[in-house]
């Protein structure tokens, strides 16, 4: 009996500290686990209960650290749509693991976009194997396009985990840079050459002692100040309304704003025998605009209808409305605009006819003035032309309130 129960006492210490030993071991794995997760070694647990808990703390850690993760990747994927620039990720296999929504626009692309795609694809590939590189790519639509593609490798410890890719439209951009070149170019020889006629007839009257001479030679020197004088007053003005994209708006008459206007031809026109005639219209019409830009845009439309009409001909202002715009149309029966001019008249600097803006002093800006003061308002400026038969342009501008507002254009007048 005795034996039996010595026999008993070693199975039953045996099986504890084999359930012991199972233990501790499973604890130890339990640490190493949490440890893991977590990041840090951390005491060593006296069981597997205070082990489970552990492992517990370092799940929900894990879990609060992905989910900060995923929103903070929603973050910046919200903050990259954003962007007016297309962004384009790639990992470092090659394969686009990210596009913004503008870069998505060129997937699947047909014709000119395409070829962005293409670009896109190219480059990373380049990126992806360390080579930093640029493309422009020119679709010329319609409309036409400028693109700019550009792609960087994505380093990550000296190595090369992917590349970033960016789809820049410089259309616009490079649209600008053009009329900034054209500009400075046109600027500088509309000034060059009547001030170097100045210097030359300086010179020719300074050594010339016919003095029927030296008179024809002083008034030419005039005509060339007043010249380079009307240039810069057209600049000015040119300069002035495109700061004031959005002038202050109020309810302005038409018949006073069109009376000023000829007012301020009306010496050029009675000089060579031009007569304006005015459709007076109602004095309760009226536009919402800016009075002083609005004179200035229909007398350089009175100005130009005066300098390519003949001597001894008409000029014809007329007014209609909806009731929701005004137009005023200035028509002449001059030498009119071929076709192939009719989308650039309103540029700077633009003439049809140079040897005639020369012998009238037109500076070529009067147009594009007419354009900016239409733009401004939120109305337009259009032309109808006949070469040889008279051109009519119309400048449209939303009208004012008033009963007027909602007659007719029969009524109006």
């Amino acid at each position: 009996m005795w034996l039996v129960g010595v026999a008993g006492v070693v199975v039953a210490l045996g099986a504890a500290l084999f359930f012991w030993s199972r233990e501790r071991t499973a604890t130890a794995r339990v640490d190493a686990l949490a440890a893991r997760l977590s990041g840090e070694a951390g005491p060593r647990s006296r069981s597997v209960s205070p082990a489970i808990d552990r492992l517990g703390l370092a799940v929900d850690r894990v879990l609060a650290r992905e989910a900060d993760g995923a929103a903070s990747s929603g973050r910046l994927a919200a903050a990259l749509d954003a962007l007016a620039q297309g962004v384009v990720i790639a990992d470092r296999s090659g394969r686009v693991v990210f596009r913004n929504v503008h870069a998505a626009t060129f997937v699947g692309a047909r014709h000119g976009d395409a070829l962005v795609e293409q670009a896109v694809a190219e480059l990373l590939s380049a990126g992806c194997r360390g080579v930093s590189d640029r493309r422009t790519v020119d679709l010329f639509g319609p409309p036409r396009r400028t693109i700019v593609v550009a792609v960087a490798p994505l380093h990550e410890g000296g190595e090369i985990i992917g590349a970033l890719g960016s789809v820049d439209d410089t259309t616009e951009r490079t649209r600008l840079e053009a009329v900034r070149t054209d500009f400075v170019a046109n600027i500088s020889h509309e000034l060059k050459t009547p001030v170097g006629a100045i210097a030359l007839l300086a010179e020719t009257l300074n050594s010339e002692d016919d003095d029927e001479v030296r008179q024809r030679l002083t008034e030419r020197m005039v005509h060339e100040a007043h010249r380079v004088g009307r240039t810069i007053d057209d600049l000015l003005e040119l300069s002035r309304i495109e700061v004031e994209r959005s002038p202050m708006r109020e309810p302005v008459a038409v018949h006073l704003v069109i009376a000023e206007a000829v007012d301020r031809v009306r010496q050029t026109a009675d000089l060579r025998g031009i007569k304006i005639e005015v459709d007076e219209p109602s004095p309760r019409l009226t536009v919402v605009g800016e009075r002083r830009q609005l004179v200035s845009a229909i007398g350089n439309l009175l100005d130009n209808a005066i300098k390519y009409s003949d001597e001894g001909a008409s000029i014809a202002v007329s007014t209609a409305t909806d009731g929701q715009s005004v137009d005023i149309a200035v028509a002449d029966q001059g030498i009119g605009i071929p076709h192939r001019d009719l989308e650039r008249i309103f540029e700077r600097f633009y003439r049809v006819d140079r040897a005639r803006s020369r012998e009238t002093g037109g500076t070529g800006l009067g147009l594009a003035i007419v354009r900016h003061v239409a733009t401004n308002h939120g109305g337009e400026v259009r032309v109808q032309s006949q070469e040889g038969e008279g051109s009519t342009f119309t400048l449209t501008i939303p009208a004012g309130p008033g009963p007027v507002g909602v007659t007719t254009a029969a009524e109006a007048g």
